[in-house]
């Protein structure tokens, strides 16, 4: 547990296990707590980095968060002060746009990538949505904006199970560092702003793109999409779960990161 500056903000990191450099990174609203679940499996082989995205969580610059771009820098950074040349890259849905965009910018930093959840860029259907995050905190409760997010993430099966999205809910609402209203707006903005780089075309690390068959918010043509841009990307299509799978499927998830980093 500790934090450095980083782009003249404190960013903070977390790292567990030894080996080559695996760097997780969060998507939207959500901080490195995130991949809790699947950190003992891939700290086992590797060296985990864990970390909050500016603005987010236990880090700081939550008055300027401004675009994707931005926050590839912010991982770059973190990448120089822990002293790592290159590492394996693995981004969750905004996290995804993160990773993505410090493949095309910095391209020795990334032995591989592998892209969860993700898009090349957001649809318009996609942005009415996160247009309507964006004011979501103004005008209603925490607990409330939980309730409409939620649908959203996980799967019919994993709302039938007897007091999952209580569980959860009641651990959302009791972390001690949630995001704020300004910074969710900044995010959603980030998000709907981007579109990938035509650099994604002249990548030459291995790409993993994974999504859940169940996933409505970021459908598989979507990530279908993502593959065709990529040269050589392979596409894993998990079954049984949907956008929210590092919470509701990380045994999966987790198995197949390792398998496709086992292959390259």
């Amino acid at each position: 547990m500790a934090k450095t500056c980083v782009n003249g903000i404190d960013l903070y990191y977390e790292t567990q296990g030894t080996g080559e450099a695996l760097l997780l990174i969060a998507g939207f609203a959500c901080d490195h707590t995130i991949w809790a679940l699947m950190i003992p499996a891939l700290a086992a082989r590797y060296r985990v980095i864990s970390f909050d995205n500016r603005g987010l969580g236990q880090s700081s610059g939550s008055e300027n968060v401004t675009s994707i771009r931005q926050m590839a820098d912010d991982a770059a950074g973190l990448l120089d002060a822990l002293g790592i040349g290159s590492a394996h890259v693995t981004g969750h849905s905004m996290g995804g746009l993160i990773a993505q965009e410090l493949a095309v910018t910095h391209p020795q930093r990334v032995q591989s990538l592998l892209l969860l959840s993700t898009c090349a860029q957001v649809d318009e259907r996609g942005k009415a949505i996160t247009d309507v995050w964006a004011e979501l905190p103004r005008v209603v409760d925490a607990a409330t904006m939980n309730r409409l997010l939620l649908p959203w993430m996980y799967t019919s099966a994993f709302y039938a199970k007897p007091g999952a999205i209580e569980r959860l809910t009641e651990r959302i609402l009791a972390y001690p560092f949630p995001p704020s209203t300004e910074v969710i707006a900044r995010q959603c903005r980030a998000i709907a702003a981007f579109q990938s780089s035509s650099e994604l075309a002249q990548l030459a690390c291995p790409t993993g793109v994974f999504v859940g068959r169940e996933d409505i918010l970021i459908p598989v043509a979507l990530s279908e999409q993502l593959v065709r841009r990529i040269p050589n990307a392979e596409l894993e299509v998990l079954e049984e779960t949907g956008h929210g799978m590092l919470i509701e499927s990380p045994k999966q998830v987790s198995d197949a990161l390792l398998a496709f980093l086992a292959r390259h």
